[in-house]
């Protein structure tokens, strides 16, 4: 469903955006990515989650999402995670799009970039494919496919077929993350998902300055820092824990 909900919403984006001229696609773009930057807010708060300042003090979240990004962006770069996602939207784009020009060719790379990682780094990406995966329903992730879907209509509408194309990405990755559910047998601890949930807050804000065109912030380079934080909190929670 969150499949069809983004294929649908970039087609309605497409169909729009070919009627809209330049200025007004890139409204459209300013304001999604004020929007995004609500929604890394309301994520990046979980950082003062007191499940989590109960498991590692109440001054070891700020220090843990700090270590999560440094660690994370240190593995992403040299795996060079950023390098290798434009790449495979390079790739999307010259089968799907043809021998489109050079403008084009970025057009699409960056709405793939951009529209995959807003769809797959947020807290419902996570949490909704876990609990799908162990069997706790959907609703999580039918939510998220709402939100999708209404993003991929705007995103579409300035940045053209790459909205459609993340749709890989999104099986790629909520895939994964299901099967990763279905194998845990239970949801990780409440602390553990509030450092997850405020490291993915600010790869959001990465995205909107990107959406904004503040600053290209590489943010597929910093994704692993999402495995990082639950891990930095299962080793430092047995030190500083109350």
């Amino acid at each position: 469903m969150n499949v069809a909900a983004v294929l649908l919403g970039a087609l309605l984006g497409v169909l729009l955006g070919n009627r809209l001229p330049q200025r007004t696609r890139e409204a459209v773009t300013d304001g999604l990515g004020l929007v995004t930057l609500l929604i890394a807010g309301t994520s990046a708060v979980a950082v003062l989650s007191p499940d989590l300042a109960a498991e590692v003090g109440d001054s070891a979240p700020m220090l843990i999402v700090l270590a999560s990004l440094l660690v994370g962006g240190i593995a992403g770069s040299l795996l060079r995670l950023e390098e290798r996602v434009e790449s495979l939207g390079g790739r999307l784009q010259r089968r799907l799009a043809g021998g489109a020009g050079s403008v084009e060719r970025r057009r699409f790379v960056e709405g793939f970039v951009a529209s995959s990682l807003l769809f797959c780094t947020g807290p419902l990406t996570i949490l909704g494919s876990l609990n799908d995966g162990l069997g706790n329903g959907a609703d999580q992730l039918l939510l998220k496919s709402a939100l999708d879907g209404f993003a991929a209509i705007a995103f579409a509408a300035s940045f053209g077929w790459g909205v459609a194309a993340s749709a890989i990405t999104v099986v790629v990755v909520q895939g994964s993350l299901t099967l990763v559910g279905l194998g845990l047998g239970d949801l990780l601890p409440d602390a553990h998902l509030d450092a997850v949930t405020a490291v993915g807050g600010l790869l959001l804000v990465g995205v909107a300055l990107r959406l904004l065109r503040i600053r290209d912030v590489p943010v597929a380079d910093l994704l692993p820092a999402l495995l990082v934080a639950p891990v930095l909190v299962a080793v430092l929670a047995p030190v500083l824990g109350s």
